[in-house]
C-alpha cells in the first residue's frame, strides 16, 4: 500500500516508474497534487515535478475543488429523488442555483458517475394504479397454496405482435466521424410497419398450436381461434384429463359472447388480474421468439411467419 507521508521525490520515483499513459492515478497521489496546490505550487511545477501531464493534473484539481463530499451527497440525493430528470436539467434548473457555481453538464455528469450512479434506459412495464395493484396482491395471495401439480393443470395462452423490422438495427453505430452521411450508419424505420398477430397456448405437458393472422380480432374471430386451436391443443395435451383454461382480460376474451361459449362448452376459466402479463409463462416464450427474430431478420411477412412458426416448433418439450 502506498504511504501517505512520502516525500516529493519519492512519489516521482513511483510515477516514473507505474504511471504509464491512461494509467489510473492512486488516491494517495491524488490528496498529493491538491495538498501542493493549496500551499501554492503552481500546477504546471506539479506536473513537472511528479511526471504527469498538465491536463491530468488540472482535472484532478479541477474535481477536487468543485464539489466535495458534502456536494457529492447532496447531488446524489437530488438524482435518487428526481431520477427521470436528464443531466441538463439537473445542471441548469438544480446545480448551479443549489451549489452556486457555474457548472458545465460533463462536471455534472463525471459527479454523478462518481457518486456511483449511471444512465440507464428505463424498463417499460404497464401502468398499475391502486386498484389494480390491490387486485393483483389479492390474486397472488388467493393462488399462494396451489401446489406444482396444480399448476400443471393450466393452459396458458396469450396473444403478441410481430414486425418486420426493416432493418432497424438499433440506435448505436460503430463508424468515424465523417461516415455519419452513410446510408450503412442510419437507423432506418417506418411508421407503420408490417405486422403479424399471434396466438398460442402452452402448459407444462408441452406447447400447443399457434394461430397467425393479420390485423385486429373481434369476439366472433377469437371464438374461431377456440375451436379451431385451444380445444385441439387441450386434447393433445390433457387428454382428457381436467384443466384449467388461461387468457388476459381483453375486450375479444371477455365479451358477453365469449363468456357464453366458454360456459357452453364448460371450460373451467382461471380469474386474470388486469395489466398483469408478468404472471404468464407464456410471455417467456414471446420474448424468446422476438429475439430469435432480431438475430434471423426476416425481410418479409411471409418470411416472418416461417420463422415464427420454425422458432415455435423448436422450443423443447419438457
Amino acid at each position: 500500500m502506498i504511504g501517505y507521508k512520502k516525500s516529493l521525490s519519492e512519489w516521482q520515483c513511483l510515477s516514473e516508474v507505474k504511471m504509464g499513459r491512461g494509467s489510473p492515478i492512486p488516491p494517495m497521489l491524488r490528496r498529493k497534487i491538491v495538498e501542493q496546490y493549496q500551499k501554492g505550487v503552481s500546477q504546471r511545477k506539479i506536473a513537472k515535478s511528479l511526471k504527469l501531464s498538465s491536463s491530468a493534473v488540472h482535472n484532478i484539481i479541477q474535481r477536487k475543488t468543485i464539489l466535495d463530499a458534502h456536494d457529492l451527497r447532496a447531488l446524489r440525493w437530488h438524482c435518487i429523488t428526481y431520477r427521470n430528470a436528464t443531466v441538463m436539467e439537473i445542471t441548469t434548473k438544480w446545480a448551479q442555483e443549489y451549489f452556486q457555481k457555474t457548472m458545465s453538464v460533463n462536471t455534472i455528469h463525471r459527479a454523478i458517475r462518481h457518486c456511483r450512479l449511471k444512465l440507464y434506459r428505463s424498463k417499460k412495464k404497464p401502468y398499475l394504479n391502486m386498484i389494480q395493484k390491490r387486485r393483483c396482491f389479492l390474486w397472488a395471495k388467493a393462488h399462494l397454496k396451489w401446489t406444482v401439480p396444480k399448476w400443471k393443470t393450466v393452459l396458458w395462452s396469450d396473444k403478441s405482435k410481430f414486425e418486420v423490422l426493416f432493418g432497424k438495427l438499433g440506435c448505436h453505430v460503430i463508424r468515424t466521424k465523417e461516415d455519419k452521411d452513410k446510408p450503412s450508419c442510419y437507423q432506418r424505420s417506418v411508421q407503420k410497419p408490417a405486422s403479424l398477430m399471434v396466438w398460442g397456448c402452452m402448459s407444462a405437458c408441452g406447447m400447443g398450436s399457434l394461430h397467425i393472422w393479420k390485423g385486429t380480432i373481434n369476439a366472433e374471430r377469437y371464438i374461431q381461434v377456440l375451436e379451431q386451436h385451444m380445444l385441439p391443443s387441450r386434447r393433445r395435451l390433457f387428454q382428457g384429463r381436467p384443466c384449467i383454461f388461461q387468457q388476459d382480460n381483453a375486450r375479444s376474451h371477455t365479451a358477453s359472447i365469449t363468456t357464453s361459449w366458454l360456459c357452453t362448452r364448460r371450460i373451467r376459466v382461471l380469474k386474470w388480474p388486469a395489466c398483469s402479463p408478468d404472471l404468464s409463462p407464456i410471455e417467456n416464450i414471446w420474448r424468446i421468439i422476438k429475439r430469435k427474430m432480431r438475430q434471423r431478420r426476416p425481410k418479409t411477412v411471409e418470411q416472418l411467419e416461417a420463422c415464427i412458426r420454425q422458432e415455435w416448433d423448436n422450443i423443447p418439450i419438457p
